[in-house]
């Protein structure tokens, strides 16, 4: 089997009971669960209106402007899938269009992402179905290859591995790995869990804020003698 041109099988897929349970909770909070040290990059950013993505990773690495692994991958989706793409970050040409979102719509495909540029924007945004891309761009693609389908892959250091977890929001993207998806849920809802208390109490005015001078305290930060407000 030739390396850089191949269509591999998932080994495993999340299942959906879990993907289910993380489509409930912020990207925010599963990311802070996860120490804040992974994530799709800033530059990775929803292409659609508004609203969540949560699915399984169905991966493509692709050659920098070319989409035909992608139009395989597409073949391949079935109910419930995110496709991935490692297209180089390169924005110069598009790898997805409209006509490929409303047959990946039509193979139930849950969202897609892309490291590299999209185009039809203003369609994509009219249909609200989960698009996350680095840019945008009216250049269309190549269609020769080679890539690679169901391969671990990389988008600004985020390793994603085929079945994995794949979220995202208004606040971008996020990959939660199988083998540590079940203590990641738990952490990610004890997180929002407690943020939801914390909001009911700046709501009621009994928000406890006594720990930001105790940080800056003990940070050595000189405090005047008599505080006032501005």
């Amino acid at each position: 089997m030739t390396v850089g041109f191949r269509i591999l099988n998932r080994t495993q897929i999340a299942p959906k009971a879990l993907v289910d349970a993380f489509a409930k909770l912020p990207v925010a909070n599963v990311s802070d669960s996860m120490s804040r040290m992974t994530a799709a990059g800033a530059r990775i950013r929803p292409m659609h209106a508004h609203g969540g993505m949560a699915g399984v990773a169905l991966t493509v690495k692709a050659r920098p402007g070319d989409n035909l692994m992608l139009h395989k991958a597409i073949d391949m989706a079935g109910p419930g899938d995110v496709i991935v793409v490692d297209a180089g970050g390169d924005t110069t040409n598009a790898v997805f269009g409209e006509m490929m979102l409303a047959y990946a719509i039509k193979r139930g495909v849950a969202g897609l992402v892309f490291d590299g540029a999209i185009r039809d924007v203003d369609a994509i945004r009219e249909t609200n179905h989960p698009v996350f891309a680095a840019g945008v761009t009216h250049r269309g693609p190549y269609k020769d290859g080679p890539g690679e389908i169901n391969v671990p892959i990389s988008i600004d250091g985020m390793v994603v591995h085929p079945g994995d977890i794949v979220i995202g929001d208004g606040d971008g993207v996020l990959c939660v790995p199988i083998a540590e998806a079940e203590d990641i849920l738990v952490k990610a809802q004890a997180k929002l869990d407690a943020e939801t208390r914390q909001m009911q109490a700046i709501a009621e005015g009994t928000n406890d804020r006594a720990w930001v001078d105790a940080a800056l305290k003990k940070l050595g930060c000189a405090f005047p003698d008599k505080e006032r407000n501005a």
